[in-house]
């Protein structure tokens, strides 16, 4: 005997829901084959679901945008403070700067080696440091870093972190219209197994092959199991 299989995709949903929505506009309570009360169920979910999916949508294909920009930033922003921090150290080598200028920047004396980047929280930190650093270094009226300058690495590190509060943000509105659109499709997954529940139990007492047409209107999808598909002569 072939089975049932209820929708396990958002469209699929969408798609049953519809078909009932449909058929309860297009006949009347007698013909139709589920009751008025799942049918007010599907006038009540139908548009509230079409929009959490449409949201949750947007709210991924937003952040997948604005991720490449933000990835872009993040890589600027790294390339900016390592080289800062290289030509730092390049000057106290040449001897143009002391080694105790390693103490702004919170570096020890003899730490010549550019620290990891590696997590958005190292950037943040270390970003912070240097920024601090330099502008103490030129408050004391020091000789400041060139090539690049610290006004350059500034503009790149506040340009990451205004993107990278907007990536949290946007992350966590995709989280929430996700934990939405999951609370969704259990209701609406309720709702679907009361109609073609009902939709079957009407046309219960009819031969399986009538059955099985007249439900597939009211759009049941039913599967024949391998060892029941008909088999082709070689």
């Amino acid at each position: 005997m072939p089975y049932r299989r209820l929708p396990n995709t958002d469209l699929a949903r969408l798609r049953a829901l519809r078909i009932a929505y449909e058929k309860g506009k297009e006949l009347p309570p007698f013909k139709l084959a589920f009751s008025q009360a799942t049918y007010q169920k599907v006038l009540s979910n139908l548009h509230l679901f079409e929009k959490t999916v449409q949201e949750s949508r947007q709210a991924f294909y937003k952040q997948v945008e604005k991720s490449k920009e933000y990835a872009r930033m993040l890589k600027k922003v790294k390339l900016y403070m390592s080289h800062f921090i290289q030509v730092t150290n390049m000057a106290i080598a040449r001897g143009d700067l002391s080694a105790a200028d390693r103490d702004y920047f919170g570096f020890g004396r003899d730490q010549s080696r550019v620290p990891s980047f590696g997590t958005e929280a190292e950037v943040i930190k270390w970003g912070e440091k240097i920024i601090e650093g330099e502008t103490l270094r030129i408050n004391k009226g020091l000789t400041p870093v060139t090539n690049p300058t610290m006004a350059v690495v500034k503009v790149r590190y506040e340009n990451f972190i205004e993107s990278y509060k907007f990536q949290k943000i946007l992350q966590k509105n995709l989280q929430r219209s996700q934990t939405k659109l999951i609370e969704q499709r259990k209701l609406v997954d309720t709702i679907i197994t009361s109609v073609w529940n009902e939709v079957e139990e009407s046309y219960k007492d009819l031969p399986d092959e009538i059955r099985r047409s007249q439900t597939k209107v009211y759009g049941l999808v039913y599967f024949f199991r391998k060892s029941e598909l008909p088999h082709l002569p070689k």
